[in-house]
Order: structure tokens, then C-alpha cells, then sequence
């Protein structure tokens, strides 16, 4: 049986016991299966797996593979060896982010792993790059399925004992580099004890011929699972952005820290790297990702696209509340309880009140800054008096 919404067979962990299946952008795999908390507590311990299968997956041959997508994304990929894993951005000409590709070369083929709905668009634009390259481009979404877990090393990945492919002797296991800064990037996150030090996360390829052995696994209680519930719990815990849903059509790396990951300050010239640059050393991004610690009393949860708003006080002490962002994410985690990522104005000060406006009701909000309000402008160049102006 095949996904209709997609060119992919069916996930064979749908018909597990207790399987809820997820809609929206996770739709064809489970978002919980029965107790989504004990779930994300085995994730994050890095006992479990979650399905991921609803993920594409495209291949890039050819010797000039690593060059090309370097010439062309915002990370630094010509000298990627083999068995190592990266982030990098498509921007387009304004240096707004266009796809966000998690990156792994295994010596002979450079494997992007990205959002489904996401394939088709980036696969004809590098088919339309491609001119006189040595370079093969394929859908590989139908042999190769995605499965996450964050197993804190190399050992640990080991022990779940997965049957990750290796076509060319070297096993298809994509690691984030979210965890840390990368050569050549940089980051705008001023919070002690940065969360993402915690994030250990892993995707790896399987057969997906070998999914139900692996669903049965599950079944008999030698291999634990979680839903998507518990990844975008653990994923928003650590400001760690999705561009399917932290993203839009006016989003530039800046605001949500993405230079962190993804974004190489020093390689060659790339389609946007003006932008990047310009925004980094001389200006400050016009909104920035933030947390919010929602308030839990009314059990209710916000969803993708829902207001934020900023209590502000007139000078005759009348207090209004006037949009400045909206949720991007938001998910019920384990320890912290209700937590949001929100994408706002860069100006809304960080001690300002805010609140949530969520299926009717106002939800109290308590922000923490991922990016600051002075972001950016890193080149510290004074600016000049405007010709005429008194000094004094």
C-alpha cells in the first residue's frame, strides 16, 4: 500500500499498537503511540527511534558533486570527507532561505536529506544547475527511509543495532551539527549553558525494504519508539529551527540563528551571500527566534501561525497589547511543560509582557531570547555624522 500524499509506500510503524498518526508536515508516520512523555523521556535518553520515513531523499553523483553544491549553498561543502555530516541553506537572490538541506557525503554519492514537500522544488532547480557539471541527480525517497534517534555517540548508535545502509562501505548516518558552533559560523545565542549542547540527534538511511523487520522489532519489545510529538518536543527544547515551520517566504538565516549550523562567514561566493554578510557585519535582522514558557493553568496549546503579543503602555499609563510575531512551534515537553518557538520584531524588548492568542483564549507568555535584539552589525563600524549635521 502506498501514501497517497506521497510516492512512498506506507510506513509499516502505523500499524503498531496504539499508533496515532500525525497530520500536517509529519503526516504518513505516528505522532504518538499511546504516551507521547515516556516517549520523549526514552528519545532523549537515546533509547528510542522515531519514524521518519515520510522524509525525502536525494542523491548526488559525480565527481564534481561536493564543488557544485559548494558553489551554490551557504555551508562549505568541497572539502566534506567522507562520513561526515553538515547543514547547509539555498538562498535565493535576497538571501531568504528557500530550502534547508542536511548534508552527508560517503565518498562517492552526497545523500540530502530534507522535508518531503521540499524534494520536487529543490530537485529541478539542481537539475536546471547542473549546465556542464559531472553530476546525476536522484529521488532516492522510494529505496531509502529516514529514522531518528539521539544516541549520544557513536557506541550508542550501535547498540539500537539498525540496519543503516551503506551502499558505498560507509554507513548513512547524518549527525546535527546544531549541537555546536561550526567552523565558520557563528552564533548570536548569548544564553549561558546553550540548550543545544544537549541535542545529540542522529538520522540514519534504511532499506526501506527493512522497515517492517524493524517495525517488528518494536512489536516484540526489543527496540523502543517514539512519535513526532516527542521530536518536536526535544527539537523546540533545544531552538533548534525547522524551516517548514519556523520559516517563511521573508526569512534570512539571521533570525533564527541558522549562522550557527549552517552558514560558513568565510567560503567563496554563494546566491545570497551578499545579504548574509551585509546583515551580519553592518545591520541587525528584523525579527528574531525566541522561546516562550507558556503558561500550562488552561491546558491549552498554541499552534503554527497563532499571534503574539507585547503588553505596551501609553504614555498616560493605558495599557494596549499590540501584535509583534507569531508561534511557530509549540509542543508540551517532559520537564519544561508547555514551551513555543515564535518569530518577532527584533525591536519587542525581551523583559516585555507577551501573550499567545490561542483557540479564543489569551495565553501568558514568558520569553527567552534565542536571538537578541542587537544582533548582528558584528564589523562594529562607527557610523558617520550626516553631512550638515551639528556636533556638539
Amino acid at each position: 500500500m502506498t501514501d497517497p500524499a506521497t510516492s512512498v509506500p506506507a510506513s509499516p510503524f502505523l500499524g503498531l499498537p496504539a499508533a496515532v498518526p500525525a497530520d500536517g508536515l509529519d503526516a504518513g508516520v505516528a505522532a504518538h503511540y499511546g504516551n507521547p512523555m515516556i516517549e520523549q523521556r526514552k528519545l532523549a535518553a537515546g533509547q528510542a527511534i522515531v519514524d521518519l520515513s515520510h522524509r525525502g531523499v536525494l542523491s548526488v553523483t559525480g565527481p564534481d558533486r561536493r564543488s557544485w553544491l559548494n558553489s551554490m549553498t551557504s555551508q562549505a561543502l568541497d572539502r566534506l570527507e567522507p562520513g561526515e555530516s553538515s547543514e547547509t541553506l539555498v538562498l535565493d537572490a535576497t538571501g531568504r532561505v528557500e530550502y534547508d538541506v542536511r548534508v552527508f557525503d560517503d565518498g562517492v554519492t552526497a545523500w540530502l536529506l530534507l522535508e518531503a514537500q521540499e524534494l520536487p522544488g529543490l530537485k529541478t532547480w539542481l537539475e536546471r544547475m547542473k549546465f556542464m557539471l559531472r553530476v546525476e541527480i536522484a529521488d532516492e525517497s522510494e529505496n531509502y527511509a529516514t529514522v531518528g534517534t539521539m544516541a549520544a555517540d557513536a557506541a550508542a548508535l550501535t547498540a539500537l543495532a539498525l540496519p543503516i545502509a551503506a551502499p558505498n562501505d560507509i554507513p548513512l548516518a547524518w549527525a546535527d551539527p546544531w549541537s555546536a558552533v561550526v567552523a565558520g559560523g557563528w552564533q548570536y545565542a548569548v544564553a549561558e549553558g546553550h540548550p543545544a549542547s544537549a541535542w545529540h540527534w542522529n538520522e540514519v538511511l534504511v532499506p526501506r525494504a527493512e522497515l517492517p523487520a524493524l517495525a517488528q522489532r518494536v512489536r516484540s519489545g526489543e527496540l523502543s519508539v517514539a512519535g513526532t510529538l516527542a521530536l518536536e518536543a526535544l527539537r523546540i527544547a533545544a531552538w533548534r529551527p525547522r524551516l517548514a515551520l519556523e520559516g517563511d517566504e521573508k526569512t534570512i538565516p539571521h533570525e533564527l540563528d541558522w549562522l550557527r549550523s549552517a552558514v560558513h562567514l568565510n567560503k567563496g561566493c554563494y546566491r545570497g551571500q551578499e545579504t548574509v554578510a551585509k546583515v551580519h557585519n553592518l545591520g541587525h535582522p528584523p525579527r528574531r527566534l525566541v522561546m516562550l514558557h507558556l503558561d500550562g493553568s488552561d491546558t491549552i496549546l498554541p499552534v503554527h501561525g497563532d499571534e503574539v503579543l507585547a503588553e505596551k503602555v501609553r504614555p498616560e499609563t493605558e495599557a494596549e497589547w499590540k501584535v509583534v510575531g507569531q508561534i511557530t512551534s509549540a509542543a508540551i515537553h517532559h520537564e519544561l511543560g508547555p514551551i513555543a518557538l515564535a518569530v518577532v520584531k527584533r525591536a519587542v524588548p525581551v523583559s516585555v509582557q507577551l501573550e499567545v492568542h490561542a483557540h479564543g483564549e489569551k495565553v501568558a507568555a514568558a520569553q527567552e531570547a534565542i536571538v537578541p535584539t542587537d544582533a548582528g552589525a558584528e564589523a562594529n563600524i562607527p557610523r558617520l555624522p550626516r553631512l550638515g549635521a551639528r556636533t556638539h
